[in-house]
């Protein structure tokens, strides 16, 4: 008999669309050369520590948009939005996450936050009908992939962690995780990633 009796989301490029695109879109818009943000912002360590403050919520939205336009050569205001204007939902995955529950499956969303002001990555989505247990990093001070920040959602859903099946697109988001117990699965493409998660949990999520 399966004993897995949870799936645990990430956010950006789980529940929503690729992240990298809306990306190239924004450079496209900016008139910057494809490719230029994650070359700009992925190699400086001083933006990588404020992004692990950002969603740490030790840092504003507001003070990570000033620093990173000064790298990328854009005007700061609303820069994380504007960045990441081009998300939308991904339906199949919040079909999924719904069919889940009608199943029994307790949902929980853990999500590495980047501010939810001026531009709030969740607002689309209203987190209290959608999730049983809602952990985003800046609320509690830690950020994946601190094993901390596993072990919380744990005790939020109340389960451990080989009753649960983690999802993220972010490769060094998984192992942590694992390393808890819990079976991990790495989003890509959405009806492959469900596939997955239908698999692990022993029930049909979509027709």
């Amino acid at each position: 008999m399966n004993e897995r009796r949870a799936l645990i989301l990430d956010f950006g490029g789980v529940l929503t669309t690729p992240l990298l695109a809306s990306v190239t879109e924004f450079e496209r818009d900016e008139g910057l050369p494809q490719g230029s943000v994650v070359r700009q912002l992925a190699g400086d360590h001083e933006i990588l520590r404020l992004t692990e403050d950002l969603e740490r919520g030790s840092v504003t939205q507001a003070q990570w948009n000033e620093v990173a336009a000064l790298r990328i050569g854009v005007s700061p205001d609303n820069l994380l939005g504007r960045i990441f204007s081009g998300l939308k939902p991904e339906p199949l995955m919040f079909e999924a996450a719904a069919a889940a529950r009608r199943q029994g499956i307790r949902v929980g969303l853990l999500s590495n936050s980047v501010g939810r002001a001026p531009w709030d990555l969740y607002a689309d989505c209203d987190l209290g009908t959608t999730f049983d247990a809602v952990l985003i990093s800046e609320e509690h001070g830690l950020r994946k992939p601190e094993p901390s920040i596993y072990e919380q959602m744990l005790k939020m859903l109340e389960l451990p962690a080989n009753a649960c099946v983690f999802v993220d697109d972010t490769p060094h988001n998984l192992p942590p995780a694992a390393a808890l117990g819990m079976a991990t699965v790495q989003a890509r493409e959405p009806r492959a990633t469900i596939t997955e998660i239908q698999d692990l949990l022993g029930i049909s999520l979509i027709h």
